[in-house]
């Protein structure tokens, strides 16, 4: 299965598959990204509101899209960074898992500065593949 079926997959999967048809890979991974830091940010407001909730549909919804992403990873291509990056997810996802369960939000802002860090790596693939200067291993 290629990137942009897993891509695909993944983004219907989370229930957001409006701009799917018409967005390319990479696009489809930066929407996953877009989507889960507003899931996590809600569930910030929902702790800040004591609401219960809410708070365990945004969390839910967050561990879905970073499963998500972790189902498009290309293991034969990536090798040691889609290894990297799906230990990453793993670790957001109990660290969610955990935060939700003791009410802790700090956790809900850990995974959020890490997946920030993530999605600003992917926001910067389109320019980097449009400059010549740098060449794209196939």
């Amino acid at each position: 299965m290629t990137l942009n079926k897993r891509a695909a997959n993944a983004y219907r999967n989370v229930e957001v598959a409006s701009a799917v048809p018409y967005a390319d890979s990479i696009q489809l991974i930066q929407m996953l990204f877009d989507g889960l830091i507003a899931s996590l940010s809600d569930a910030e407001g929902y702790f800040e509101r004591n609401d219960i909730k809410g708070k365990n549909a945004s969390i839910g919804r967050a561990n879905k899209i970073i499963i998500g992403l972790q189902s498009a990873l290309d293991f034969e291509k990536g090798k040691e960074l889609s290894q990297n990056l799906s230990d990453l997810y793993d670790y957001c996802i109990r660290r969610l898992l955990k935060a939700n369960i003791r009410n802790d939000v700090e956790g809900i802002v850990e995974v959020k500065g890490l997946m920030n860090e993530i999605r600003s790596a992917w926001n910067m693939v389109p320019e980097l593949l449009e400059d010549p200067n740098i060449s794209v291993a196939s």
